[in-house]
């Protein structure tokens, strides 16, 4: 059995499940997600728990069998709390700012860089270099902030960019003069 897989799934108070064959439907606090999963995997809401098995230990039922448990997981997760992330933007005269619905930073390229909001995304900006994504959906979310990142990406050489906030930027040493070797 995949020791992931075979956990039950604790559905805590607020949140409604309803399981349509494949089809979750996940409701809470924070908003609704619906899935369609694996028609091969059962899923079962049994009191204030979900349950999901596997018809046999092939190997992609097995693969299935953690994967569609730990999704199921985070949907319920996501309804209930939301995921974050934060993202530092990093540089002389780079900046971000919220204007409408948009996000707008100033990342040293001559033109400002906009993106837009998403639904079932929200963006915060409660200081000139911090960003914070929040949502119900960990894959939005998490897809989002690394689609943000990636108009600048960090630089090893004095760290300019933007990152996450747990992220750890390996620095480089820059080029050595000319003459010191000797």
């Amino acid at each position: 059995m995949s020791r992931i897989g075979r956990m039950p799934i604790a559905i805590p108070a607020g949140v409604t499940v309803q399981v349509n064959g494949s089809e979750v439907t996940v409701k809470g606090p924070k908003g609704e997600l619906k899935e369609t999963f694996s028609a091969d995997m059962s899923i079962a809401v049994e009191g204030n728990e979900i349950i999901v098995t596997r018809p046999s230990d092939v190997q992609e039922h097995r693969s299935l069998h953690g994967l569609t448990r730990t999704l199921i997981a985070n949907m319920v997760e996501g309804v209930n709390n939301g995921f974050t992330r934060v993202l530092e933007v990093n540089g002389v005269g780079y900046r971000a700012q919220k204007q409408g619905k948009n996000l707008v930073m100033n990342l040293g390229y001559s033109h400002q860089v906009i993106v837009p909001e998403i639904d079932g995304i929200t963006i915060e900006v409660p200081d000139n270099n911090k960003i914070i994504i929040s949502g119900p959906d960990k894959q939005k979310v998490g897809q989002f902030a690394a689609d943000v990142r990636k108009k600048r990406p960090p630089e090893p050489y004095k760290g300019k960019g933007i990152k996450y906030a747990e992220e750890h930027i390996r620095r480089k040493e820059g080029k050595a003069a000319k003459g010191a070797k000797k």
